[in-house]
């Protein structure tokens, strides 16, 4: 029998019985190739979340030393401060003992005047100003340790548990530009020009992060020569932004399209892992917000962040 007699010979509603069996397969397939996407996509989403923690903590442990060459400083100067104070308080107390051995022949005589010039030797009226000279210089360096603490956990909040606050965005720059003013300071004059901003609701240590990403790339732009790292603030309408500019080298237009692809990097190799503005992206996308660039090769680049003041309610 040939296929032509045997069509013939079948029931038109066998034919489609075989068309729904055959969309039915299909639509079994597309059904589990669907539930595998979605499982595929969730462990992507944990893999990104945990790809943000682990760049968190490799960007700090990159600053932890300009971190340490800062309290290393003021540590410095309070020790040597303090070695200085011990010989005064040395010489201090051999004038003491001088007079309680003489207390009872004070006046004319020889002891007197040995005290006395003794009290000139040792410029007594000169220590009585320099002590305290002395003890607020070692405030002083105390109180730039606890600031430099402060701003390190204001940074990586390690001592609260991350929800969504509202927050001061020009504090988190503030404690920021502190984290990685070791990195900048050799290379860049920073120039604050703060708008009036409201408090954001936001995640304010991933926030920090941005910022800390678009500084230290805007540091690590600019050549030999100082430059200038310009960070604005304002607020339009709803958002409020944030711009970063320097005055380095820019980047080339080919590479503006690609600039947030993930492990996508211009500097050389070893300097970057090509994850920070990825991962900064992905962090204002979080809040529902925008980070654009405009950058022209020679000229510097700015980086811009819009987040909303605040989040929509979660029903």
């Amino acid at each position: 029998m040939n296929t032509a007699s045997l069509d013939k010979g079948l029931p038109e509603d066998l034919l489609d019985q075989m068309s729904m069996a055959q969309v039915r397969a299909m639509v079994s397939e597309l059904l589990k190739a669907n539930e595998e996407l979605k499982e595929l996509n969730g462990k992507l989403s944990d893999a990104r979340t945990k790809l943000i923690q682990s760049e968190k903590l490799a960007s700090i442990g990159q600053l932890a030393a300009g971190v340490a060459h800062e309290i290393n400083n003021p540590i410095g100067f309070i020790f040597s401060n303090f070695g200085t104070l011990e010989k005064y308080l040395q010489d201090l107390f051999q004038m003491l003992s001088a007079y309680e051995q003489a207390e009872s022949e004070l006046g004319n005589s020889p002891v007197a005047g040995r005290l006395r010039a003794l009290y000139k030797e040792l410029e007594i009226e000169y220590l009585k100003d320099d002590i305290p000279s002395l003890m607020s210089e070692s405030r002083d360096g105390i109180q730039r340790v606890r600031k430099i603490v402060q701003d390190l956990k204001d940074f990586s909040r390690v001592d609260a548990r991350q929800e969504w606050e509202w927050a001061s965005l020009h504090n988190g720059i503030d404690s920021t530009l502190n984290i990685v003013n070791n990195e900048i300071k050799y290379k860049a004059d920073v120039v604050k020009l703060y708008g009036e901003l409201p408090e954001v609701q936001c995640l304010s240590s991933e926030l920090n992060q941005v910022f800390m990403n678009l500084l230290v790339n805007a540091a690590h732009a600019i050549g030999t020569e100082r430059g200038t790292i310009t960070i604005r603030t304002g607020v339009s309408g709803p958002d409020v932004w944030v711009e970063v500019a320097d005055t380095g080298c820019g980047i080339a237009p080919e590479n503006l399209g690609r600039i947030f692809d993930p492990f996508f990097t211009t500097k050389a190799v070893g300097q970057g892992t090509g994850l920070g503005l990825s991962l900064s992206y992905g962090i204002v996308q979080k809040h529902g917000g925008q980070m654009t660039v405009a950058s022209q090769p020679g000229e510097g680049t700015t980086f811009r962040v819009k987040v909303p003041i605040s989040q929509p309610v979660q029903t």
